[in-house]
């Protein structure tokens, strides 16, 4: 019989409990990502280099580039410091800002990257997208996954704790993704990749049923895991789909109608997944979705992220033009400014306070 399986794009190496960051060194040459050890470096000017001192001396071959920013100009630079040094692999070493960074600059001279993240904020560490600052605004660059993904969670309880809480609310989104998803393929008969969709939906449930909190290194582990496996679940379908549904429709109408006021991507994308979930009618998969996000200290009101109601409406009405051709249940329903007024007050009251 011929064997119909296929291959699965994903990192050779997913190194997550404390202390990992101390062997990255061993880690990169064991698994024979870099024997010499001659490696790039793209680290940023805060949690990045404030943890140099400390990886350096296992990485004695490595050179090392401190990125500005999160803009496409950004890492074109850094593509551009960086070619020509005969390089196994590039790091990258700091938030979600400087890993794209060096995904982009990676991608762009055909060298693997390794992603270290010092906060689990999203699930683009391990995802094959870079989101890059540009002149029109903010644009999604498509790269290859990681080759290895190494989280010390003794870095990660370091961290802001609001960056940490920002990716449980972009993990949980997965779960209104996927209903979105699901939505798309019954009435549009858009194709499901049933292996992406599973392992989005069982990362996002399991950070949405956890009893742990962001203090606990059982849950931080549990929470780095969905993560990693979200964006290797867009690896799998070849798109965003598994983990980006009207919850980021409604995020990127955030970032672009109040580009210098959004808050956290997962932030954003937590409120709006609890909120198209009540959209869909499913209203105790709603209510319970806001209790846990509450329960993180993430918000489910666009109050508690700096936007009115009428801000917040605006922004799920614009929502759709963010992603054109992509069908959720904002959609679907096809809201009218009014409609969402009247739905939105329901859904504060199934919530409560």
């Amino acid at each position: 019989m011929p064997v119909l399986t296929r291959l699965i794009p994903s990192p050779v190496v997913v190194d997550i409990r404390a202390g990992a960051l101390d062997d990255l060194g061993s880690v990169l040459a064991d698994e024979r990502i870099s024997h010499s050890g001659k490696l790039a470096v793209a680290v940023s000017g805060g949690s990045g280099a404030r943890l140099r001192d400390r990886v350096a001396p296992s990485l004695p071959g490595a050179d090392w580039y401190e990125v500005g920013g999160g803009t496409l100009d950004d890492a074109i630079k850094l593509a551009g410091a960086m070619k020509g040094g005969h390089y196994d692999a590039v790091v990258g070493l700091g938030g979600g800002k400087i890993i794209d960074c060096a995904k982009f600059a990676a991608a762009r001279i055909g060298l693997p990257l390794v992603a270290v993240p010092t906060n689990l904020a999203h699930d683009g560490l391990c995802s094959p997208v870079a989101t890059l600052d540009n002149d029109a605004g903010r644009g999604s660059y498509g790269v290859p996954n990681p080759i290895a993904v190494v989280i010390d969670l003794d870095v990660i309880r370091a961290a802001p704790a609001r960056f940490v809480r920002a990716g449980i609310g972009d993990a949980v989104s997965n779960v209104s993704a996927i209903a979105d998803w699901e939505l798309a393929n019954r009435i549009k008969g858009e194709r499901i990749d049933g292996l992406a969709a599973a392992m989005a939906r069982q990362a996002g449930e399991a950070v949405l049923r956890h009893p742990g909190g962001i203090g606990d290194n059982d849950f931080l582990q549990v929470l780095a895991e969905a993560l990693v496996l979200s964006g290797i679940a867009m690896s799998v379908s070849g798109d965003s789909r598994p983990s980006s549904g009207a919850c980021h429709e409604i995020n990127h109408a955030f970032d672009l109608l109040f580009p210098e006021r959004a808050a956290a991507h997962g932030e954003q994308c937590g409120l709006g997944a609890a909120f198209a979930m009540y959209l869909r009618g499913a209203h105790e998969e709603s209510a319970h979705m806001a209790e846990v996000l509450r329960r993180h200290g993430l918000p489910v009101l666009p109050e508690e992220i700096g936007f009115t109601p009428e801000e917040f409406f605006r922004a799920v009405e614009f929502a759709p033009q963010t992603r054109p051709g992509r069908y959720t249940i904002l959609e679907h329903l096809d809201l009218t400014t009014d409609q969402i007024k009247d739905l939105y007050a329901d859904y504060v009251k199934a919530i409560g306070s």
